[in-house]
């Protein structure tokens, strides 16, 4: 494999274990407006995912390996495990900045849960860039757009919990750091199994749709205003046509 794919999956979760710090930037930030964007960025992601999933993932999976069954079969499989392990490790994909309303598990299980969503994320993005440097591009924006609101709701959740916020942001920096041997993972994999693109490109689709038809759409649902639903399906439509631009 060219050194250049290598370098390019690194330089990606680097750039997205980054996105950890974005908690930061949030600390000026009333609640109330913090609550508002994010909002937006959830819709934005949820159409990057659905975009990558339907408009690169899936294309390049049937163009590679043919219009197989398997492939259908493999994102039926992204989606189930995806479900698994969010229903019995408890791994959560909250976007909504804590409150006593919306009260978050403690910090601890965050971490744990990051750390593995983040490793996922660097398993992902190697597979990506495994099958092409543009596939791999689109699916590392696709988990940048979704990383942003996520990283705000971790940062959030380890301050509910006491964490300081110098320590929150160190914290969330580390476990967004999982990602490298996600990626050394899937560049090992590749070596033992050299077409296991044929199963990580629909897997990682399945994943993509699962959150954002499971996690993402249903934090929309819980706001019923019109001006809001309006910048959601916005929010939505621009997500997807980033993915789009991106085929061409």
């Amino acid at each position: 494999m060219a050194l250049n794919y290598i370098a390019y999956a690194f330089l990606s979760v680097l750039i997205v274990s980054l996105v950890s710090l974005i908690g930061v930037l949030t600390i000026a930030i009333k609640a109330k407006n913090l609550n508002k964007w994010l909002f937006f960025l959830i819709s934005f992601s949820a159409g990057a995912l659905f975009g990558g999933a339907f408009l690169h993932l899936i294309p390049e999976a049937f163009h590679e390996y043919g219009h197989s069954v398997s492939i259908s079969l493999f994102v039926l499989v992204g989606i189930l495990t995806f479900f698994v392990m969010e229903k019995f490790i408890h791994w959560r994909h909250c976007h909504v900045q804590t409150t006593k309303k919306h009260p978050h598990p403690l910090g601890i299980m965050n971490l744990i849960g990051d750390a593995f969503h983040n490793f996922i994320d660097g398993l992902l993005i190697g597979g990506s860039y495994i099958a092409s440097i543009p596939l791999g591009i689109s699916t590392t924006i696709a988990v940048i757009l979704h990383e942003i609101p996520q990283e705000i709701g971790d940062f959030g959740v380890l301050i509910y919990a006491g964490y300081s916020r110098k320590k929150a942001l160190i914290f969330n920096f580390i476990t967004a750091l999982t990602a490298f041997l996600g990626v050394a993972l899937a560049f090992l994999l590749h070596s033992i199994i050299p077409n296991i693109t044929q199963f990580v490109l629909p897997f990682t689709a399945g994943g993509f749709i699962y959150i954002a038809g499971s996690d993402l759409i249903p934090e929309l649902k819980k706001s019923h205003e019109l001006s809001k639903s309006f910048l959601q399906l916005f929010g939505l439509a621009l997500g997807i046509s980033i993915m789009l631009l991106f085929t061409h």
